[in-house]
């Protein structure tokens, strides 16, 4: 069982690095839109994975009100742009002005209104550095799928909500949402393709690197 304690560093550790003014706007903005965003400490991981990889071309499914967003972008380098898929227009103008809020340029962020399923099909391949999903749960398995297509060897996935409310690691729980996402962490950790890692910040954040399977075969 978790100590006391250990739930206290846990505490600790998810506000460790605090949230400044137009990330704290934007977090209130998206619990008033009913698009919950990632925790503090799950954004600053984001932060890091985006700073570590140097990523200049990252994708994002699922807006809300652009507190995910926001947190990449200062992790990204000053030429780096971030390019945000949001099914609901009322997010997607939200996060915008979360943007413009926080003084990112305008060339820095693309902001496309729609389904993702129809949109990242579009996509280029092996053409992006990260991609960070938090959306729809049911999406998830096809999401992935993309994603991987969409990453350039060395690329970055990310997935919120991986340990979905504690639910995920109680084999007891076994509700559709619950068993979709302990199932899918399973399969991609035994997916050959990618390098992976659940990291117990917020809801949990999966974290994959690509590998380069042409590498591998030599």
């Amino acid at each position: 069982m978790t100590s006391a304690a250990q739930l206290t560093s846990l505490a600790y550790a998810e506000q460790f690095i605090p949230e400044d003014e137009a990330r704290e706007s934007a977090r209130t903005t998206g619990a008033e839109l009913g698009a919950p965003p990632i925790g503090s400490g799950g954004g600053a991981a984001l932060r890091l994975l985006a700073a570590a990889s140097g990523a200049r071309h990252v994708v994002e499914i699922g807006a809300g009100a652009g507190v995910s967003g926001l947190w990449m972008l200062e992790g990204m380098p000053e030429d780096g742009v971030l390019t945000t898929i949001e099914l609901e227009p009322e997010n997607a103008l939200r996060a915008k002005r979360s943007y413009a809020a926080a003084g990112i340029a305008p060339h820095r962020t693309r902001v496309i209104t729609g389904r993702a399923l129809d949109v990242l099909p579009r996509m280029n391949d092996a053409s992006y550095d990260l991609v960070h999903i938090d959306a729809d749960k049911e999406g998830y398995p096809e999401y992935v799928e993309h994603a991987i297509r969409l990453l350039r060897p060395g690329g970055l996935l990310a997935m919120d909500n991986m340990l979905w409310h504690d639910r995920v690691a109680d084999p007891a729980v076994r509700d559709e949402t619950t068993t979709l996402l302990r199932n899918l962490g399973k399969e991609l950790r035994d997916d050959e393709r990618l390098i992976v890692s659940l990291l117990p910040v917020g809801d949990g954040l999966f974290a994959a690197v690509k590998r380069d399977t042409a590498t591998r075969r030599r």
